[in-house]
């Protein structure tokens, strides 16, 4: 093959415990928001391909939920099945730890990923929380000694501090190959998917100290109208009759903050003027119910 006209393509997995930074770093890496994100762990609960190509490579990023070592649920397990299974047939995996804060979920995690035949990365994030970076030094060797990385890369993806050097990194690491997706598409989830995350987003984002991880949201109508109007629909599902009361909030205002905050992002992320209606509903017992997960899409990432 001709190397001044190659092509490269490969799979990147994100891979760590919950809430070390995965959707951010992808999000900024892609530069355009595609995974949600949250201060409370377990937000991200499938795989979501983020694709970024720049000239002749492209990368092919797979956020994927924390693991987490609890399983109380069903939707605990698909959760780990789904992070676990984007380390097989991957081209390398990104590590990411927070602020070298090794925990023994960290060494849990480490122990399945040397299992892949892909090469492992440690990326640590959130360096921006650090008072002196320089403190970070002395432990860079001690975490260099825990396995054979092929790279340890202090970064911070909120504030975009090495990302670049992490983004050399792994173009260096493609092998050569055909593009996957074409030019200009940056995922392979829908429109629907999407939209039914901005909401999931919101809702954590306002009630996480209020309603645990047990709703989730399906989207019902999705289509334009003669003035090229989007109009969305979806249902909220809540375990409980107290959940949805929160939810719905006292008049129905806070699911009407609910929705307004998600129209404006799907508006910026579909370039479109969106119309959304928004419903709740209890379903009992979903997050620990195979077939309710099914029926939400939450089983079966590949």
């Amino acid at each position: 093959m001709n190397n001044e006209s190659a092509t490269r393509c490969g799979l990147v997995a994100l891979v760590g415990r919950p809430n070390v930074g995965k959707s951010t770093l992808l999000n900024f890496l892609l530069e355009q928001k595609l995974s949600i994100t949250s201060r409370k762990p377990q937000t991200t609960r499938q795989q979501v391909l983020g694709v970024k190509t720049v000239d002749s490579d492209q990368m092919i990023f797979v956020d994927t939920p924390g693991l987490h070592r609890n399983e109380p649920k069903a939707i605990n397990k698909a959760m780990n099945r789904s992070a676990t299974s984007a380390m097989s047939d991957v081209d390398l995996v990104l590590f990411l730890i927070d602020r070298a804060k090794w925990t023994e979920e960290d060494s849990w995690i480490l122990e399945k990923i040397e299992s892949a035949s892909a090469p492992v990365a440690l990326v640590i994030n959130k360096m921006d929380l650090l008072d002196d970076p320089n403190s970070l030094l002395p432990e860079l060797e001690t975490l260099q000694a825990r396995s054979n990385f092929a790279g340890v890369f202090p970064v911070s993806a909120l504030r975009q501090k090495n990302l670049d050097v992490l983004e050399s990194f792994v173009r260096e690491q493609l092998p050569e190959g055909h593009h996957l997706f074409p030019e200009g598409q940056i995922t392979n989830r829908t429109e629907r998917f999407l939209a039914a995350e901005l909401i999931r987003e919101k809702i954590i984002r306002q009630l996480c100290d209020e309603l645990p991880h047990t709703s989730a949201v399906e989207i019902e109508g999705f289509q334009s109208d003669d003035r090229g109007v989007l109009h969305i629909s979806a249902i909220i599902f809540v375990e409980r009759d107290g959940q949805k009361r929160i939810v719905i909030g006292t008049g129905g205002a806070r699911l009407r903050s609910i929705g307004t905050e998600a129209r404006r992002d799907m508006e910026k992320a579909f370039d479109n003027k969106v119309m959304l209606k928004l419903w709740v509903k209890v379903k009992s017992g979903w997050s620990d119910d195979i077939r309710a997960l099914r029926s939400l899409g939450l089983e079966g990432d590949t």
